[in-house]
């Protein structure tokens, strides 16, 4: 594994922009003027609020008999209670204490008892969309809400979709890392066998970071799980010759897998990782595994028939990554601060990345 790592690094290029000794990535906050999932569509009913938060910030979801889904601060702005303790009324919602009332925008339209003068304040709403399953909301300047995520194979009839989600106790940065660097297969030994990562290189922007790997199984079988990806066993020579980009575009990550010989991605991975509480050491994973749907009927029926063991393989593997980064926050934690001695020079460089999309370090 050594040797992998060395491999690895050695073949980085051109030289590491590294993050300054000052700054820790662990308290770099999450940039807000991103879209971001903050339910399931199916977790939201009809005429029933649905209580959520981004970064501590209380979040009520509302789902009008008619009309769009709309998002607004969870509390009345007369005595502060929760608006998901209310009722839906219409297109508005009605504060379950006293009956005050807003619209989708987060005005305030009747006081029961006050009569139809001047209204009261409303509470802050935010943009919102509901997309391929999930509920976004933009909790961040709201001019800026134009970068709405590609989720194409999501949306696609050429893809089966599996829905994903997690709360894990740690910071955002930790799942990046742990997605980008693939030399970490050897964490997953028991469940995939013994993997060569090989590295092929990486491109980098502003606000994105990307790398390519091929791999190879030097020990044990292919399991069931993987071999639903590609509609059946793969010999350890084409395996070594399927292509997986992973790319995190800030705040998203993606991960790609183009078979050997070309085509369609067989697998295209869309995940975020959303702080759930103010100092952002919660996270609550919102992810989609698309694949490819074979040609034909048998290839289609064989998907299905592998189904249940790629939702297994998946749940297994995620169980151990989230084990994994939920140990490295309490080192962190127990520490003080980041003691990490990292030396893959792409690792170095997400990090770097984060830092500096990110809200500013005070």
């Amino acid at each position: 594994m050594n040797q992998i790592l060395a491999d690895t690094v050695e073949a980085a290029e051109p030289p590491v922009t590294s993050v300054g000794p000052d700054i820790n990535a662990r308290r770099v906050k999450i940039s807000p003027d991103f879209w971001y999932p903050v339910a399931w569509s199916h977790e939201l009913k009809t005429a029933k609020p649905h209580a959520t938060n981004f970064a501590g910030a209380p979040i009520v979801l509302v789902r009008p008999k008619e009309g769009a889904v709309f998002a607004l601060e969870n509390r009345c702005a007369h005595r502060q209670v929760p608006l998901d303790m209310g009722t839906v009324t219409g297109c508005a919602i009605k504060c379950g204490y006293h009956g005050w009332t807003y619209d989708a925008s987060g005005k305030c339209t009747d006081v029961p008892y006050l009569g139809k003068g001047k209204m009261p304040n409303g509470v802050k709403s935010y943009p919102c969309r509901e997309e391929a399953g999930l509920i976004f909301v933009f909790p961040g300047d709201p001019a800026k809400a134009d970068n709405f995520p590609n989720l194409s194979a999501a949306v696609s009839p050429d893809y089966k979709v599996r829905r994903f989600g997690r709360r894990i106790k740690c910071h955002y940065s930790f799942m990046h890392e742990n997605l980008m660097d693939m030399n970490h297969q050897f964490l997953h030994r028991k469940i995939m066998g013994q993997i060569r990562p090989r590295y092929l290189g990486r491109k980098l922007g502003d606000d994105w970071l990307e790398v390519q790997y091929t791999f190879a199984r030097t020990a044990g079988k292919q399991p069931l799980g993987e071999a639903a990806v590609f509609g059946g066993r793969r010999t350890a020579d084409v395996n070594d010759r399927d292509v997986m980009t992973i790319r995190t575009e800030y705040p998203y990550q993606t991960l790609r897998i183009i078979p050997a010989g070309g085509g369609a991605a067989v697998m295209d991975l869309w995940i975020v990782y959303v702080p759930q509480d103010a100092e952002q050491k919660t996270i609550r994973t919102f992810g989609m595994i698309c694949i490819h749907k074979p040609d034909g009927i048998m290839g289609r029926s064989l998907l299905t028939l592998g189904w249940p063991a790629l939702v297994l393989f998946t749940e297994r593997i995620f169980k151990e990554d989230r084990g994994i980064v939920e140990s490295e926050q309490a080192a962190h934690d127990a520490q003080g601060g980041n003691w990490n001695q990292e030396i893959f020079p792409v690792i170095r460089e997400l990090t770097s990345l984060l830092v500096s999309c990110g809200q500013p370090v005070e």
